[in-house]
């Protein structure tokens, strides 16, 4: 490799690099009454297991169905390890997967990670290609704690690159773009806001 083409391919992964975005989104609540705290704690983590619930959250909101890793829809309120999530977002743009990469529960804490995923569906068909605008290395971590009588909720997004090049893009590279830059980066810190603000009880569900 000539001493340009290292530069170029060092300045494309430097570029790369930069281009990844890593975002928090909390709410909390705190309450006096520590038997009110422990209650709302275990309703805490019910809730953020219990991912098919979340679409029924007021007013626009993504859908929010699990998978097994099979490709059947799963019933089950806890999401495992190799689960899928399938994301539809408000609007014309197409389903979005994610698969859970690990669960971890503790006394005072409860979460699950999610990374982009192709489709359990149809993962057979498709070779490499991811159907979720961000880059499979992106990981969103869904997450409870109880500190004293603070009951805290947190959405802590790292690596969150646009999935617009290569086999993994597959023919999403433009509405990716699309939905990575418009849609959803003015659409996240809502959707998140009202799901955290969920877990912690400052909103509820209107139907199951």
């Amino acid at each position: 490799m000539t001493p340009s083409n290292q530069s170029n391919k060092e300045n494309n992964a430097n570029r790369k690099q930069e281009e990844l975005k890593d975002k928090t989104y909390t709410s909390h609540i705190h309450m006096n009454d520590e038997s009110l705290v422990n209650e709302l704690f275990q309703a805490a983590k019910e809730k953020l297991y219990n991912v098919n619930l979340w679409s029924n959250l007021p007013c626009i909101t993504s859908h929010f169905q699990m998978y097994t890793s099979a490709g059947d829809k799963k019933q089950s309120p806890k999401p495992e390890v190799n689960d899928y999530i399938k994301i539809n977002l408000p609007g014309p743009f197409p389903e979005n997967w994610v698969i859970v990469t690990e669960v971890t529960e503790k006394k005072d804490m409860a979460q699950f990670t999610v990374s982009p995923s192709e489709s359990p569906v149809e993962k057979w068909e498709q070779d490499e290609e991811i159907e979720h605008f961000f880059i499979k290395e992106a990981t969103s971590t869904f997450q409870v704690e109880r500190k004293g009588n603070s009951i805290y909720a947190h959405e802590i997004g790292k690596n969150e690159g646009i999935n617009n090049e290569g086999d993994e893009a597959g023919n999403r590279k433009l509405i990716n773009t699309i939905l990575a830059k418009g849609g959803w980066a003015g659409f996240q810190k809502y959707q998140w806001k009202k799901l955290l603000d969920y877990f912690v009880n400052k909103t509820q569900i209107t139907s199951e």
